[in-house]
């Protein structure tokens, strides 16, 4: 059965190096870009789904981020604070699972865009997202007509939603658009402290329990200073 995720990780804690020098200032999750930090397009996004909590980690620059946080109430935020520890992406969830709870969760990191098609992609996944079969989820961007992206990929799609890792100087459609619903019971057995997120996306994908949904609408990579007058371009004309 299909499940309606209510908590979310939301992943903030990098140092956004590629964004710099705006980053030198500021956590790049509180870049603006049209008219508001990254990091709350995210959440807005998750409150439109329905998402009461989210675990949003901090490490970089973190009060910043706690600071603009602290007025919301949809979601409702909790800190992971990693201000002295380096945790890495996959770490960083393992050290919040006590506070997602033991259901499937969402997961999204802080600096993805994306503009909706018909209906929103959240809702599309959590209808899409089965735990018989799926331990993980990933919406998944074709790498043709995503702003901001020029890489080969990160995997191919099996017409079932399977998903298959690119093989080195291969090239495949589809890329990690940054959101995923996951299960907590994908990292029993996981390293300790800093590791990094596709160890949990190759567990799952040895399993054959990794699986892909294809965006519907368009994705923005906001990777870098250049990229963000391309993304608010793309916004403004979706609006329009």
């Amino acid at each position: 059965m299909p499940v309606t995720p209510t908590r979310a990780m939301v992943l903030a804690a990098g140092l956004g190096l590629r964004m710099r020098p705006l980053t030198e200032r500021m956590p790049k999750p509180m870049v603006p870009v049209a008219g508001k930090p990254l990091l709350d397009h995210v959440l807005d996004r998750l409150a439109d789904a329905g998402v009461s909590e989210a675990v949003v980690n901090v490490r970089y620059l973190p009060d910043q981020i706690i600071d603009h946080v602290a007025h919301r109430s949809r979601p409702r935020i909790i800190i992971s604070d990693e201000r002295n520890e380096v945790l890495g992406t996959g770490g960083a969830v393992a050290k919040a699972l006590p506070l997602l709870g033991d259901a499937p969760f969402f997961h999204l990191n802080a600096d993805t865009m994306w503009i909706d098609g018909a209906r929103p992609n959240l809702t599309r996944m959590a209808e899409t997202f089965d735990p018989a079969r799926m331990d993980i989820l990933l919406l998944m961007a074709p790498t043709t007509g995503s702003i901001g992206y020029a890489g080969s990929g990160d995997y191919a799609m099996l017409p079932d939603g399977a998903l298959r890792k690119r093989e080195e100087n291969q090239v495949v459609p589809f890329v990690y658009a940054g959101v995923a619903i996951m299960s907590p019971a994908l990292f029993a057995g996981a390293p300790a402290g800093e590791f990094s997120l596709t160890t949990m996306f190759d567990r799952a994908n040895e399993r054959e329990r990794l699986f892909g949904l294809r965006l519907d609408g368009v994705w923005m990579h906001v990777g870098t200073p250049d990229a963000i007058e391309a993304a608010e371009k793309a916004v403004l004309v979706s609006a329009a």
